[in-house]
């Protein structure tokens, strides 16, 4: 099932969740850099962003980006600088731009979680592979052949979950094999867990 949430003009907005498994968490920030560039030609927009890398000794590290279903303008800049951030510094450079680009201790205050749910964040969490890394997305306004077209340019990327149509989910299994789960429904609590390979 698709979330829907509101658009800031009062429609539904289909929700996308969405996540690659990368065998290096540089070609997942590379994969980040293309989602970007991506939202920038408005062909989706990036209503979450999760990344976790697993070191080859099992030690995970999550880093998400300040939930970005707020109104106001400072938490808006923040998500995107905070995002290029965790591109080129990673985790201390996500810390930087988050700071930069809200210009004030308004987003440090925010708690609310609007974003991917915590419930999915640990089952990416648990399913990432020592030395890998998975990106988990939170996209709507997509346009599928835009996706497609990036994932020839990731030919390694596995993908994970994505509760997208079955003709987009056919054409990414060119690339990218069969998901390990792509029917369970993104809720708070995914009570059908998809079964880890």
């Amino acid at each position: 099932m698709t979330d829907h949430t509101r658009a800031e003009d009062g429609s539904e907005k289909q929700q996308i969740l969405f996540g690659v498994s990368f065998d290096d968490s540089f070609r997942a920030r590379e994969f980040m850099t293309a989602i970007t560039r991506l939202s920038s030609r408005k062909e989706l927009a990036v209503d979450d962003a999760v990344l976790i890398v697993k070191d080859d000794n099992g030690d995970t590290k999550v880093t998400e980006t300040i939930d970005p279903q707020a109104r106001d303008t400072a938490i808006s800049g923040a998500i995107w600088t905070s995002l290029l951030g965790l591109i080129l510094g990673g985790p201390v450079g996500w810390v930087a731009g988050a700071a930069i680009g809200a210009g004030s201790g308004v987003v440090a205050a925010k708690v609310i979680d609007l974003g991917i749910s915590d419930d999915w964040v640990d089952w990416f969490r648990a399913a990432v592979q020592p030395g890998n890394a998975i990106v988990a997305l939170l996209l709507s306004d997509l346009v599928p052949d835009a996706l497609v077209a990036e994932a020839e340019r990731f030919p390694r990327a596995q993908l994970m979950y994505a509760n997208l149509d079955p003709t987009v989910l056919a054409e990414l299994h060119e690339h990218w094999g069969e998901p390990l789960h792509h029917d369970a429904e993104p809720t708070d609590e995914p009570t059908d867990e998809p079964e880890r390979s």
